[in-house]
């Protein structure tokens, strides 16, 4: 594969970038380095990102071009095997209050509300990573016949626990939040609590599927 392209960001981060899109095997390499990096005594701090990986450094303890040899001398060597993640069922009200974009999303795409439902409950996804908000997965799997433009006019709180619909990804609002995404279904189950001893349902490397409890205006 192909190695990532590296780049300082300040004195005290090097952030390793691979070529768009964004894909599972890409992101396996991703998390490898990132098991690696985890290893190298200088590195303080690792940031796994949609197809790239940041790493925080003590510059006492190397520099940037240094790091720099290290990660491509390690590239090669990765082993990119999936995370062991479970798989996780997320029951989903769509369309109606809880979606109220779903007749959005068919007409772009050219589906009936019902079709646009039926597709997506079939994909399997899989977490790329939590980010944005707390317990917030960005997910690959969407079926591209599925992918609709964020909306031209953001909403200013959306409702916690939406699922949406933002390009080429799909995924779920854990907590109240302004948000551009169209939201096509809402679930039952609780994205973060942070008093649980795992704060977050969703982790890096699980994989979601998507379970209709009922739908309203398809």
């Amino acid at each position: 594969m192909t190695p990532p392209r590296l780049h300082s960001l300040g004195d005290a981060a090097l952030v390793c970038e691979l070529p768009a899109p964004a894909t599972l095997v890409q992101q396996q390499q991703i998390w490898a380095l990132a098991r690696e990096a985890r290893q190298w005594p200088a590195v303080q701090e690792v940031l796994p990102g949609m197809n790239n990986l940041t790493l925080l450094f003590d510059p006492l303890q190397v520099d940037a071009a240094e790091l720099e040899i290290q990660v491509l001398a390690a590239w090669p060597q990765l082993d990119a095997a999936a995370i062991e993640g479970r798989t996780i069922e997320i029951p989903v009200a769509y369309g109606g209050e809880h979606g109220p974009d779903l007749g959005d999303v068919a007409a772009h795409t050219g589906l009936t509300p019902a079709e646009v439902v039926r597709r997506h409950s079939a994909g399997e996804y899989v977490v790329y990573l939590l980010g944005f908000l707390p317990g917030f997965a960005f997910m690959g799997g969407l079926a591209p016949e599925l992918a609709t433009p964020r909306r031209t006019e953001p909403r200013v709180a959306v409702p916690a626990r939406s699922v949406g619909i933002g390009g080429a990804q799909t995924g779920i609002y854990p907590l109240v939040s302004p948000g551009g995404w169209q939201l096509i279904g809402r679930t039952s189950l609780a994205l973060f609590d942070p008093s649980a001893e795992e704060p977050t349902l969703l982790r890096a490397g699980d994989r979601v599927r998507f379970v209709v409890e009922s739908v309203h205006g398809a």
